[in-house]
């Protein structure tokens, strides 16, 4: 009989060192767990931008919903409490960083995490969420 895989498999990754990468995995998370609109989301997107945080914080809700939509399976989004990331949580942060630099290598990428549906809208959110952020100089980089 074989032996049950440690837990820490299915959270293989650490979380991002960059601030706003871990910011938007937060985001993603409580998104993912408490809808869209969720409060804390905002709230964090809010302290960390400022005044200017509307953009950001609707072109992210916009992504998530668009890549839930077009996704032919079940994406794995650990808890907010968790100290370590999940692949799919990993992909969707690279994606996000690599929409504006290499979009051919962000379109690649979700097609992998959504078993190859149509990305061109969530791969336009992507560009357009982390050109906001460029925008108030804090991009998302790989």
């Amino acid at each position: 009989m074989s032996q049950p895989a440690p837990r820490s498999c299915a959270l293989p990754l650490p979380l991002p060192r960059e601030d706003t990468q871990r910011l938007v995995l937060r985001c993603l998370r409580r998104m993912a767990a408490h809808g869209t609109r969720d409060a804390q989301a905002a709230l964090w997107v809010f302290e960390a931008f400022g005044i200017h945080f509307r953009r950001p914080l609707v072109l992210l809700r916009a992504f998530v919903v668009e890549v839930a939509q077009v996704s032919a399976r079940r994406i794995s989004v650990a808890p907010c409490c968790a100290m370590r990331m999940t692949l799919d949580e990993a992909r969707l942060i690279g994606v996000l960083a690599a929409a504006t630099g290499n979009p051919a290598a962000a379109a690649h990428h979700l097609r992998l995490l959504t078993d190859g549906a149509e990305v061109s809208s969530p791969l336009s959110l992507a560009i357009a969420f982390n050109e906001s952020l460029a925008a108030m100089g804090r991009p998302l980089v790989l």
